[in-house]
């Protein structure tokens, strides 16, 4: 049996695609629909790594994790992940395929454009609805020949769609109706309607703007939905990031998180709410840095040092800082980085920060898999590997954790910590242990995809026309 299916389409990048993708997928669950989440391609360096190998988007695992599934290729079969220097390395069906450029990315449209639909018709044979997630802004007609995320791919598996805008942005009346009037004949066919995103306020005060567009677009709105400051999901690229310090930092604990221009998995941090994000040397003392995941470690690296953040962080941890780097970071933190096979670059490697006694060497096989480790003190944890290379250590040395196989972990040395270990700011407990800080437990992410599900339930009209599901 094939699944019914909804596209969900946005008016430009960060509108609030994945989120409304999310919450409708909550939804359905709540109401006991069997439904997997899909999108056909991503561009983000934020990805996880799925149980049965392979690694996906960030905003498709929070989506399969709403649906009450385990991440799986299929829901995201192409992820590209750009390296910065007008390359992204493609990933399909959760494998490192080829490093291309967007022209020659294009160029190989109709295979890609085969295992999208290959992967779409492997989750619609197992599910009764797949609710689809488009990519950017749905009106960029110039790509219409090499779309396989946004309409193109909607047409092509004959989805009903609909269209999201956010208000904070401005312009979303005329969002929306420009890009209706974009349409094609067949993608206006199956188009159901708009949803108004992040209004702040009495929800009636745009009664009248709902009312100009629906009746220049010919199509409902369904539903205006408030802001919801009080839900957390992942983000899935580093647009959606929070940047600022929520709250002053407690004392003992001033950190500074390094904002890497290839920074990879930065939701590692979502939990360090009082932490800055810095990308240039200061003054200020911290009591912490870290350096988070990057998507090409030997290009960041240099950035380090054409800022003079390398002296900076060997400044601030001989002035006391403790210094943890995070995959790429911990890789950064050693004495050397080669690169034999040119992976990242075409220069051999080079040498790192030196806080570490750890060499590594990059590879052509990629690490992706789940953990579950405690560190030296006891604390356990989830987390998870996502990076090429291996780095390797003097046998004396501390390690940070130890992996649920008996494998020693990372390194600790000097007030500095050194690991692969993806996730381990993600818990509370790993957060007290190494900061020093009272840290409450945050909500389930169960919890916050049944109230993710509940608030989209209370705001969505005719849902059983646009949907039909019945």
């Amino acid at each position: 049996m094939t699944a019914r299916n909804l596209f969900v389409g946005g008016t430009s990048s960060n509108a609030g695609k994945s989120w409304m993708t999310t919450a409708i997928c909550a939804w359905l669950r709540s109401r006991g629909v069997r439904v997997a989440p899909f999108k056909a391609q991503n561009m983000s360096n934020h990805s996880y790594p799925c149980r049965g190998g392979g690694e996906i988007g960030r905003s498709q695992v929070a989506q399969a994790e709403a649906c009450g599934l385990d991440p799986e290729p299929a829901m995201n079969p192409i992820l590209l992940k750009p390296n910065g220097n007008g390359t992204s390395q493609v990933v399909v069906h959760g494998r490192i395929w080829k490093t291309l450029s967007a022209r020659d990315y294009y160029a190989a449209h109709d295979m890609l454009m085969r295992e999208a639909l290959s992967a779409y018709r492997d989750l619609a044979s197992r599910h009764e609805v797949v609710v689809i997630e488009g990519a950017g802004s749905v009106s960029e007609i110039n790509l219409r020949p090499y779309d396989l995320v946004n309409l193109g791919f909607a047409t092509a598996v004959q989805a009903p769609w609909v269209l999201v805008a956010d208000i904070e942005r401005g312009g979303s009346i005329a969002s929306i109706v420009g890009t209706v009037g974009l349409l094609s004949p067949e993608e206006r066919a199956l188009y159901r309607g708009f949803l108004i995103n992040k209004f702040r306020g009495d929800l009636s005060l745009f009664d009248e703007g709902r009312r100009i567009i629906e009746e220049k677009t010919g199509a409902p709105c369904l539903g205006v939905f408030p802001f919801a400051d009080d839900l957390r999901l992942d983000a899935e690229d580093s647009l959606s990031m929070e940047r600022e310090q929520r709250r002053a930092a407690p004392l003992g604990a001033r950190i500074a998180i390094v904002r890497l221009p290839r920074l990879a998995n930065g939701t590692d941090f979502r939990l360090l709410d009082w932490a800055e994000w810095i990308d240039s040397p200061g003054d200020r003392a911290f009591d912490f840095v870290i350096l988070p995941g990057t998507k090409n470690t030997l290009a960041d690296l240099d950035w380090l040092r054409e800022r003079g953040l390398d002296r900076w962080i060997i400044g601030q941890h001989a002035r006391g800082a403790t210094v943890v780097g995070i995959c790429g970071g911990y890789q950064m933190l050693g004495t050397s980085i080669s690169d034999p096979l040119a992976m990242e670059s075409s220069l051999g490697g080079s040498s790192g920060l030196g806080l570490l006694p750890a060499r590594t060497v990059l590879s052509a096989d990629k690490v992706t898999t789940l953990r579950r480790a405690k560190t030296g003190l006891g604390t356990e944890f989830s987390a998870y590997e996502i990076h090429l290379g291996v780095t390797d250590t003097p046998v004396d040395v501390t390690p940070f954790a130890t992996l649920d196989d008996g494998t020693r972990e990372g390194v600790v040395r000097d007030r500095v910590i050194g690991t692969y270990l993806h996730g381990l700011f993600e818990s509370a407990d790993v957060c007290a242990e190494l900061f020093g800080v009272p840290m409450s437990t945050p909500r389930s992410k169960a919890d916050e995809y049944a109230a993710l599900g509940a608030w989209f339930g209370r705001h969505a009209e005719r849902v059983e026309d646009w949907l039909a599901l019945g």
